[in-house]
């Protein structure tokens, strides 16, 4: 199986160039009493405090996301967090308490139920911890279930079907039944149904927690190799921060039902916005995670150059190169123009901050 690595980079142009895909503005969802009263003034939300003295929950407390066309967009955070919550909101399995939240500039929340159930089946894909497969029913049927669901004639959905169950490496394995797969091939089973309707928005609700480590890690290989191979926008969940990294071009982390920071895995690490976000990030190799962009010097066009870096690279994989270059190395972006420049001891000294 191919180990591709995500570059932090859409698939085209950079994250705020892209179109917003989902929009969630100021959404609540709490559990209790007299909620309405609690939200009934739009200017003036119950803090954490006001809740608890209510007696009510809050699971998620006034969130904003605004997910773009084509990234890995991450909500991470402890159990009991809300990021389950959240996104149950998001895909409307249940209904938020407040706020606003559009697909595609479509009201998501004044959906007809007949038109939402439209969506799901049409935009939308979900896979959960629990694979969820049909267990009296093969690879090829499960699969095809969905578009089974749709209407669609036998031959049309198992062709899709198979060309779902090659791209996620299942060929061969078509007839098998799920007690005959292993806990990876289970979920590759999963991902191949939920994308085989060819969804615009994918979420993934803790997909590989329930895998062995050496499985996950090779699951979230196949995830990144189908995202780059099919440039979905995806809603990724974990509790996992080395996953969330690994994974996201941005990464929302939530605490106590809200959304403490959102960002990409670098500045994450770099500028925590709190505490509890620091907490996270403080054990994590910055030489896996920081590229040569968050770090380079300004170009100095009277420099002469070693070579060149792509801005992309991670540290760790700069640092070779530059480790034994007496001049500094010329830092490129995708169209290959120079936009800065770095050298060893840019590198050491980003490195040597990482150390506890």
């Amino acid at each position: 199986m191919n180990s591709p690595a995500n570059s932090g980079q859409p698939a085209s142009g950079s994250a705020a160039e892209r179109p917003v895909k989902l929009d969630c503005r100021g959404v609540w969802k709490l559990y209790g009493p007299h909620i309405d009263r609690l939200l009934a003034d739009p200017s003036n939300r119950p803090s954490f405090e006001d809740l608890q003295a209510a007696g009510v929950v809050g699971a998620v407390r006034d969130a904003d996301v605004q997910i773009r066309q084509g990234e890995i967009f991450v909500i991470m955070g402890l159990s009991g967090s809300g990021k389950s919550t959240l996104v149950r909101c998001l895909s409307r399995l249940i209904e938020p308490s407040a706020g606003a939240i559009e697909f595609d500039g479509t009201d998501l929340l004044s959906m007809s139920e007949k038109d939402l159930i439209a969506l799901r089946r049409t935009k939308v894909g979900m896979v959960f911890q629990n694979f969820a497969l049909l267990p009296h029913l093969t690879v090829l049927q499960n699969v095809a279930f969905p578009l089974d669901v749709q209407g669609l004639n036998r031959a049309t959905r198992e062709a899709r079907a198979m060309e779902m169950i090659r791209t996620v490496g299942l060929e061969g394995r078509e007839q098998y039944y799920p007690r005959q797969l292993s806990g990876g091939q289970q979920q590759r089973v999963g991902i191949a149904r939920s994308l085989v309707g060819e969804p615009e928005l994918w979420f993934l609700d803790e997909p590989f927690s329930a895998l062995d480590p050496l499985i996950r890690r090779e699951m979230q290989d196949e995830f990144l190799r189908l995202q780059n191979l099919l440039h979905k926008t995806i809603v990724f969940i974990t509790h996992d921060f080395e996953e969330a990294i690994r994974l996201a071009d941005r990464i929302a982390v939530m605490k106590d039902g809200q959304i403490v920071q959102t960002a990409t895995p670098e500045e994450l690490i770099l500028n925590p916005a709190t505490d509890y976000v620091a907490e996270f990030t403080k054990h994590i190799p910055r030489g896996k995670v920081l590229r040569v962009r968050s770090i380079m010097a300004p170009h100095d066009a009277t420099a002469a150059h070693h070579g060149s870096l792509a801005a992309t690279l991670t540290l760790n994989e700069a640092a070779q190169r530059v480790a034994a270059a007496d001049a500094p190395f010329a830092v490129t972006d995708a169209t290959g123009q120079i936009i800065g420049q770095i050298d060893a001891h840019l590198v050491l000294r980003a490195l040597s901050e990482a150390a506890p």
